[in-house]
């Protein structure tokens, strides 16, 4: 391929996406004839269990907008991914307000900017000349590394909150052991870690503070919480509050003893991760060692080499007979 039908096919292309971008735009302010379909005509009669987004009508030449259209690309994103209770689970462990959906479209938006990059590549490679067979996968690969930056993200904030919890866990126990050992009881206890509280651990409290006070029992919103965040620690001491509850055993001997365990559980993950951070950090010196290594033995390997020739420069020199060639000097009388 020439480089002037390399220009051309570049030039090709911009106008391609340009032209597609300025006719969705057009289409997307065109009035829809066409009356209404039944969900939205019933829609404002039934706010109590529709969609709150489904509950006001559009304006008509708005009917079918960029809001839509891009909800409707979102729905039918997350219809084709997998791991959709995977995503919830850490969604929720990330705090995230953000339900499956919405992250299905951020993670489309970060895929359309991925393509978009790999598409920019594309253009400026060609009209450098240095375009190649692998070049037109730029905007693939820009879109799946946007798509799985998204997802790495998530997990990775995901992991931080955890990781939050655990550390807050212990000291959140002891304040409520302490609270029930002045004489208050386990909600009012509750109530008060959560207001005072300013952690990760103590915003889920709030949560569970605001369902006891709508109505529902203690020990299923903290079952609710324990299964909705699937922290190990979190659920083993949620279990023992509400055995303690169903039986009648004293909770604040039951706290300290989950406080302690959390507290000998969190000394245990520190010394496994300073194992994991001090094997990391062998890894660089042994690598640099070795390398000082060979490039001492090198070093010393060419040294030699450099004295042997030099001692043979100096043992033969032209002109001059060698050892074993010369006249051996007659005995003196």
């Amino acid at each position: 391929m020439t480089g002037v039908a390399i220009d051309a096919l570049a030039y090709a292309l911009v106008l391609g996406i340009s032209f597609g971008v300025g006719v969705c735009l057009l289409v997307s302010v065109a009035p829809r004839w066409g009356a209404p379909s039944l969900a939205r005509r019933i829609a404002p009669y039934i706010r109590d269990v529709t969609d709150p987004r489904g509950t006001s009508l559009p304006l008509p030449g708005r009917a079918w907008g960029a809001q839509e259209m891009w909800r409707s690309a979102a729905q039918t994103f997350s219809r084709f991914s997998s791991g959709s209770e995977v995503t919830q689970l850490r969604l929720r462990q990330a705090g995230c307000e953000l339900d499956l959906a919405g992250f299905r479209g951020r993670q489309l938006g970060w895929a359309v900017a991925g393509v978009a990059v790999g598409a920019v590549l594309l253009v400026v490679l060609a009209l450098a000349g240095r375009g190649g067979p692998a070049v037109w996968l730029l905007p693939v690969v820009g879109a799946a590394a946007g798509a799985l930056g998204c997802d790495i993200h998530l997990t990775r904030a995901a992991r931080a909150r955890v990781a939050r919890i655990e550390e807050e866990l212990a000291t959140v126990l002891e304040f409520i052991a302490l609270c029930l050992a002045a004489g208050e009881g386990i909600h009012d206890a509750l109530r008060r870690v959560s207001a005072l509280g300013a952690g990760d651990l103590t915003s889920e409290l709030r949560g569970v503070v605001v369902e006891v006070g709508t109505g529902s029992p203690l020990a299923t919103a903290l079952g609710g919480l324990a299964g909705d965040l699937e922290i190990a620690a979190l659920s083993r001491a949620i279990d023992q509050i509400v055995a303690a509850l169903e039986r009648g055993a004293p909770l604040a001997q039951v706290l300290h003893g989950q406080a302690a365990d959390a507290r000998e559980q969190s000394k245990r993950a520190l010394i496994e991760q300073a194992g994991r951070k001090e094997i990391a950090m062998l890894v660089p010196y042994t690598i640099a060692k070795r390398c000082y290594q060979g490039a001492n033995a090198k070093r010393a390997h060419l040294s030699a080499r450099l004295g042997s020739e030099r001692a043979r420069c100096l043992s033969f020199r032209p002109g001059r007979p060698h050892q074993q060639d010369r006249i051996p000097s007659p005995a003196p009388a």
